[in-house]
């Protein structure tokens, strides 16, 4: 099996997740339309359609508190008081001090080891 990086994952998986859960609120609970959200997220509208028929960025469930965090920053987006880069930013980095993402990157690779800190080293 290929070793896969912390970093890769959060290209290929995390950042997609984010954006997925970011235009569904904004769609839903804000109202924009997708032209808007895919401007917004400085992506197509092709990418905002596969994200809402969960055909992009699928793979990783986030717990409720991570959901709660994901709500405030796509309310900081909607309301302009936020830019998305800092906002999904923020959100990778609080995602990997909660160490959710050592147990998706276990999932890749089973020789991770159970006290691995190489994502919240300062």
């Amino acid at each position: 099996m290929k070793k896969v990086m912390p970093q890769e994952l959060e290209v290929w998986y995390l950042i997609p997740a984010l954006r997925r859960e970011i235009a569904k609120i904004l769609i839903k609970d804000y109202g924009l339309r997708q032209k808007r959200v895919a401007e917004c997220l400085g992506i197509t509208e092709a990418a905002i359609s596969q994200y809402l028929r969960s055909k992009r960025g699928k793979e990783i469930k986030f717990s409720e508190k991570a959901r709660e965090e994901i709500k405030k920053a796509a309310e900081e987006i909607a309301k302009g008081k936020s830019e998305i880069i800092e906002k999904v930013y923020d959100l990778c980095v609080s995602m990997k001090k909660s160490k959710a993402m050592c147990e998706f990157h276990r999932k890749w690779d089973k020789k991770i080891p159970k006290n691995c800190n190489i994502c919240i080293k300062d």
